[in-house]
């Protein structure tokens, strides 16, 4: 059980403590968010990257909402709403935040669900991220296998390590698993502009 502590991203108490992304590589400085708003510019001014973490940040905006709002469900919705669109980005922060909203809508204790159900969206990411590890690895077993040991060389693209996606990324994840196996890699990290997260964030 996870608790709500993953790597990129931690629950202290009623609060949610996100690493600063746009820091990296050169300081490590963390941001505690208190409020659905604090969550919604982490999201918008990329603190947070990768569909995933802004995803799972998302769901935890909701929770902050909630208790914010002390449970009001009138309430949590509007704000909830400034989450849902605080940056156009792939399908998971508007994914999370609706399921966040149909679970608590049935609830009759609004802020632990949202809390627990955010930790749910979250666990469910690292399983995943697991599980692409694992698949992924299988094809460069393969690939290691037919070069007879010599180094299989990889190719990245932008980030999708674990600032991205909880605990274990999904491109990054079967690089991860190879290394683990003690398969010889060689990896490339090629550019995004404008923010240079290959450079800033993959490396």
């Amino acid at each position: 059980m996870s608790n709500g502590k993953y790597k990129a991203l931690w629950l202290e108490d009623r609060s949610l403590v996100v690493i600063d992304q746009t820091k990296l590589p050169f300081a490590y400085e963390t941001k505690r968010l208190n409020t659905s708003e604090d969550a919604v510019n982490a999201i918008s001014n990329m603190t947070v990257r990768g569909a995933g973490v802004i995803g799972n940040v998302g769901a935890f905006g909701v929770y902050l909402a909630a208790v914010e709002s002390d449970g009001d469900l009138a309430k949590i919705e509007k704000l909830a709403a400034k989450i849902r669109v605080a940056r156009p980005t792939a399908v998971n922060l508007a994914w999370a935040v609706d399921r966040m909203l149909r679970v608590i809508r049935n609830s009759q204790d609004v802020i632990d669900r949202a809390r627990q159900e955010a930790i749910d969206i979250t666990d469910e990411d690292v399983v995943n991220s697991q599980k692409i590890g694992e698949f992924g690895c299988e094809i460069i077993e393969k690939l290691a296998q037919a070069k007879h040991g010599e180094t299989v060389n990889i190719l990245t693209h932008c980030n999708a390590g674990w600032l991205a996606i909880a605990d274990r990324g999904t491109a990054l994840a079967p690089i991860y698993e190879a290394f683990d196996r003690g398969i010889n890699i060689h990896v490339w990290v090629d550019e995004t502009r404008p923010r240079n997260q290959g450079a800033n964030l993959t490396t």
